[in-house]
């Protein structure tokens, strides 16, 4: 898979939104929320350009019966693909992957994780901007070597996400 790195797009957030509603026609009843994550999410930081979607439902055993509808909107189901408790589905077009569905129930932590990374990097844009450099610097370094990639950012991420975590829960104190 080339590894691409694009400057950020504001038609990512109609993309996200245009296809959250089949997303959520798919899953009816069962969605809680659905929420936009992943780079694309994140204004000014660069982005393999891959809308990435966190899906609440109440109940995860009830979106493989989901799976027929996500393949006629043109996904590939992934089953759990790594995360236990999690479905996951991509969709591609013309060999490029285009979007990626997370689907996590209600009370997965994976939810807080993935919502906490997110608002932290919006909210501390210095941040957001290491992580932009990192992704840029990781895609020349690795062009055609996804795994090189996604393992150059990892410590990044994790360091990021434990301050994300403590960050939230300090947010969620002064808020009360």
């Amino acid at each position: 898979m080339k590894v691409e790195v694009v400057p950020h797009n504001p038609n990512w957030r109609s993309q996200f939104e245009n296809e959250s509603k089949q997303i959520a026609l798919a899953f009816g009843e069962n969605v809680v929320t659905i929420h936009h994550i992943g780079s694309t999410s994140i204004p000014n930081i660069y982005a393999k350009p891959i809308i990435d979607f966190l899906i609440e439902v109440k109940d995860i055993t009830k979106v493989d019966e989901q799976s027929s509808v996500m393949e006629a909107l043109g996904y590939e189901v992934m089953g759990e693909f790594g995360i236990p408790g999690r479905r996951y589905f991509r969709k591609e077009k013309e060999n490029i992957r285009t979007h990626n569905v997370h689907t996590f129930g209600v009370n997965s932590p994976e939810i807080i994780r993935h919502l906490a990374f997110r608002d932290y990097m919006i909210a501390h844009p210095e941040a957001a901007q290491k992580y932009s450099e990192l992704k840029r610097q990781l895609a020349k370094q690795y062009p055609n070597d996804i795994n090189g990639y996604m393992d150059g950012k990892d410590s990044f991420i994790k360091e990021m996400e434990q301050k994300a975590l403590i960050w939230r829960e300090l947010q969620q104190n002064k808020h009360g």
